[in-house]
């Protein structure tokens, strides 16, 4: 079978063949049909995310979409070397597959389903939002931010307040769901006005100098008991916390992502995510490319379109 091979650590995938898996009592086999290219998808091509396994030859990706030997469409994690979702078929645990309406697109779930399980599980699991309750998302203008608007707003947020460095993707926001958007260089300004009025969730993409700010001004401004929720680090991988963010207030920091969420409960959000999507649009900008050109697409991977790869 053909599938988008990683031969060694740092290295682009390749498309060639690959022994075709066999199904045993623990796994099952997915006839691949779609599977986005994510950052994680990357970082573990790479060597770089800490999930990463460090065996080689291996097939890229992570999640996808296909049907099992029924015809049951389904959405599945594939996180055991070396079966990656990025091949004609692969073998994934029985328990990492979701199936899911007939009626939703192969390609657009596959699209949705990484960024859409980050945030329903940093909201659902993490900080267990509650009806009414206002969330700041801090670096909302890339795919996973923007999507996260629409499902703090399905979840019963009160408020949304979005910030971002592109100022037409922050209009747009605007129109999707959000109550106020800050660009990123008055967010400092802003901040104390805005815990005054209460801020209840962080979902933080971003890290960086604006995460800093923001849990610096939950400790020195507002009332409430502020759940800030670390998902990404675009602004790079470490800050300054000094100790008494953590002592002096109510501030609960937590991160969401593979080992804070188990296998179970990201399966789990994901279910109820594609269960959500048959009544509400959470499509994400996407486009389609075959995966013969994997190679040649690896790196035009977009903050804001993703692209899926197609069999």
């Amino acid at each position: 079978m053909k599938a988008a091979i990683v031969s060694a650590k740092g290295q682009t995938p390749s498309y060639h063949d690959f022994p075709e898996p066999q199904a045993d009592d623990q796994h099952v086999i997915v006839t691949v049909k779609a599977a986005a290219l994510s950052q994680l998808t990357k970082s573990r091509a790479a060597g770089t995310h800490y999930s990463a396994e460090g065996q080689f030859p291996f097939i890229a990706g992570v999640d996808g979409t296909g049907y099992l030997a029924d015809g049951q469409p389904v959405y599945f994690l594939a996180f055991t070397p070396p079966w990656g979702s990025m091949a004609e078929k692969t073998r994934v645990p029985g328990a990492a597959v979701v199936p899911f309406s007939p009626t939703l697109d192969l390609a657009e779930v596959a699209a949705l389903a990484n960024p859409g399980m980050s945030s329903w599980a940093a909201l659902t699991r993490r900080a267990q939002l509650r009806r009414g309750e206002t969330v700041l998302i801090n670096g909302a203008t890339g795919a996973s931010g923007g999507l996260a608007v629409r499902i703090a707003r399905y979840l019963g947020a009160g408020k949304i307040i979005v910030t971002g460095r592109n100022p037409d993707a922050l209009h747009r926001l605007l129109t999707e769901g959000a109550d106020i958007a800050l660009p990123l260089d008055t967010l400092a300004a802003k901040l104390p006005a805005l815990m005054a009025g209460g801020i209840d969730v962080v979902l933080d993409y971003l890290w960086g100098q604006s995460a800093l700010d923001i849990m610096t001004a939950a400790v020195t401004g507002g009332d409430r008991a502020l759940r800030f929720v670390q998902i990404g680090s675009l602004s790079g991988e470490n800050i300054a916390l000094h100790s008494k963010l953590l002592r002096a207030s109510g501030l609960t920091l937590m991160g969401s992502g593979l080992g804070s969420v188990s296998n179970r409960e990201l399966i789990a959000s994901v279910g109820e995510l594609l269960d959500a999507a048959t009544k509400t649009d959470f499509t994400v900008p996407s486009r389609t490319v075959p995966l013969a050109g994997v190679n040649q697409a690896w790196t035009e991977e977009s903050n804001r379109q993703r692209i899926v790869f197609t069999l």
